[in-house]
C-alpha cells in the first residue's frame, strides 16, 4: 500500500509528473485548499494586528462612552486607575496603613491555550510579578484576602508567607444563575461551580476586628467578567468595621464606598 502524498506548494506542483487524471485533480484541489488557507491566516493575522495596534480606537472609544454612561460609581469609592505593577506603592503606604487587604491577581493560566469556556477578559501575570507587588508596605496589621484558581492554591500560600502572613480561613463562593440553580462552568475534569479566597492575616488584630462573624461559604449570583460577590465585601466589613480597605487589581463592578481600589479597569 502506498504511502500518502505529501502536501505540494505551487513551485512543486507539476501535473505534467502525474500520470492519474484523478490523482492530478485531488492535487490540485489540496493546492487550491492550501492556497485558500493561506490567503484566510493572513486576514487574521492582520485582523489581530489591527485590534492589538489600537485601529479600532473610534469604535473602542464609542463603547467605553457608552460603558461610562452606563455607570455610576459608588459616591464614597476611592478608585485610582494605574497599572498596579507601576502604581506609586510607596506613597500610598506612608499615608495610610490598611486593616484589609483584597486581591485577585490576574493568575497565568498552566496553558497558554485555555480548557474550552475560558474567557481571558485581562492581561495575565506571571507569578514572578505578583510576588513583587510590595504588600507588606501597605499593612502592619490585619488581613489579606486572596482569591486563587485551582492550579494556584500552593503559589497563593507560598505568597502569604513571602508576605508575611499565617493562613487562618477560606471562603467558598457557590456560583448560582438567576434561578438560584447551580452555575457550573468550565473544567479539566470536574466542572467548576466555585471559586476560593484564602484569608490571611499578620501582626494584631486591626480595630473594631470581630470573631465568629458571618459564614465561609456565599451562595450568590454570577454577574459579570471577573466581578466577585458582594457579599465578600459586607463579610469583611462586618468582620473589621469602620477599617480601612484596599482592593488591589479592582474592576469597576466592584467598586464600593469607603473602599481605595487600584487597578487598570476601573
Amino acid at each position: 500500500m502506498s504511502s500518502p502524498s505529501p502536501s505540494l506548494s505551487s513551485d512543486e506542483f507539476d501535473e505534467n509528473e502525474v500520470p492519474d487524471a484523478a490523482l492530478k485533480g485531488l492535487l490540485q484541489k489540496e493546492l487550491e485548499l492550501q492556497l485558500l488557507i493561506d490567503s484566510l491566516q493572513t486576514e487574521i493575522a492582520q485582523l489581530e494586528e489591527r485590534i492589538a495596534g489600537g485601529k479600532d480606537k473610534g469604535n473602542q472609544e464609542e463603547l467605553d462612552e457608552k460603558d461610562l454612561e452606563e455607570f455610576e460609581a459608588p459616591e464614597w469609592c476611592v478608585p485610582i486607575k494605574a497599572n498596579v505593577m507601576t502604581f506609586d506603592w510607596d506613597s500610598l503606604a506612608a499615608e495610610t496603613q490598611f486593616d484589609v487587604i483584597v486581591t485577585d491577581p490576574p493568575w497565568q493560566l498552566a496553558t497558554h491555550a485555555p480548557t474550552r469556556g475560558v474567557a481571558i477578559a485581562y492581561q495575565q501575570l506571571p507569578d514572578i510579578c505578583i510576588e513583587e507587588i510590595p504588600i507588606p508596605k501597605l499593612q502592619k496589621n490585619g488581613f489579606i484576602f486572596i482569591w486563587v484558581i485551582n492550579n494556584k492554591y500552593a503559589k497563593a500560600f507560598q505568597l502569604m508567607e513571602r508576605w508575611g502572613y499565617t493562613y487562618v480561613d477560606d471562603i467558598t463562593w457557590v456560583k448560582q444563575t438567576v434561578n438560584r440553580r447551580m452555575a457550573k462552568g468550565h473544567g479539566y475534569y470536574l466542572q467548576h461551580a466555585k471559586e476560593t479566597c484564602l484569608v490571611g492575616k499578620k501582626g494584631d488584630d486591626p480595630p473594631n476586628c470581630r470573631r465568629s462573624v458571618g459564614s465561609d461559604v456565599i451562595f450568590s449570583e454570577r454577574r459579570g467578567q471577573s466581578q466577585k460577590p458582594e457579599e465578600l465585601y459586607e463579610l469583611i466589613e462586618e468582620l473589621v468595621p469602620d477599617g480601612k480597605y484596599l482592593e488591589i487589581f479592582g474592576r469597576k463592578n466592584n467598586l464600593r464606598d469607603y473602599w481605595v481600589t487600584v487597578g487598570n479597569e476601573l
